[in-house]
């Protein structure tokens, strides 16, 4: 079953990367574009610059613009896809029946929203992702190593808060077990964000719609594919998974 669940969790991930492809070229890769004309404008100067002083060297484009935007970037949402059906899959197999007792479609809902919000919004919120042209090329180590760390303490708070509400709702009722352990997370968040180092190498004269628009297409990029996943793996899980036997007396 565990097999059958897994193929399936993947199948509609690779339709999640494709949807989420399509979403990037028309939102997301415009955005892109403008911050590579950016970046080449600003460094036009120093060029020309090092070219007066005799440093002229030619830079070597490894792999090209249209290359990046096209087979680059399907190959890349669709593998993440994938992958991240394969995890959804294996997750909502070790939590149905035993953590969640609702119908498979709800349970995969729930288990989107959660990892959307922990694995997604909440780094985002402390971590805004950046095109290009922003952020220095000599930090990138420190900064990936601080977004891991946002990334796996929302994580620990989601897994406790989810344990909280399961502790409480024999004696408070599903609903208010549910707001005391959402409370309890945005807490543990609130103090994850203000415990870790802010970020800021944005440019001054970097134009602030186009960072907004960048941001807001990341965002976008991934609620596409946990959403793709949460409703297509759900309709799936419904038609994998043994009905259950009617109730009788």
């Amino acid at each position: 079953m565990v097999g059958n669940l897994l193929i399936r969790g993947m199948l509609i991930g690779i339709l999640a990367g494709l949807c989420a492809f399509g979403f990037a070229r028309v939102f997301g890769a415009p955005s892109v574009d403008r911050a590579i004309a950016f970046e080449e404008a600003e460094a036009q100067p120093a060029e020309a610059h090092s070219a007066e002083a005799g440093h002229e060297h030619a830079e070597v484009e490894l792999v090209s613009r249209p290359t990046q935007a096209g087979i680059g970037l399907l190959t890349a949402t669709t593998v993440y896809g994938t992958a991240l059906g394969g995890i959804m899959a294996l997750v909502f197999a070790g939590v149905q029946g035993r953590v969640s007792h609702l119908r498979p479609r709800t349970t995969i809902a729930l288990l989107a929203t959660l990892g959307y919000a922990a694995l997604v919004l909440i780094p985002a919120l402390k971590y805004p992702p950046s095109p290009p042209a922003v952020g220095n090329p000599h930090t990138i180590g420190r900064r990936t190593a601080l977004y891991f760390a946002i990334l796996v303490l929302s994580l620990v708070a989601t897994v406790c808060s989810v344990s909280l509400a399961r502790r409480l709702t024999p004696s408070h009722g599903g609903w208010n077990a549910t707001l005391i352990a959402g409370a309890v997370y945005l807490v543990l968040a609130a103090i994850a964000m203000a415990a870790l180092p802010q970020i800021n190498e944005v440019a001054s004269n970097f134009p602030a719609a186009l960072l907004w628009n960048f941001r807001l297409a990341s965002l976008g990029l991934q609620a596409t594919l946990w959403a793709v996943i949460g409703v297509g793996f759900g309709l799936l899980a419904e038609r994998t998974l043994p009905a259950r036997p009617a109730f009788s007396r």
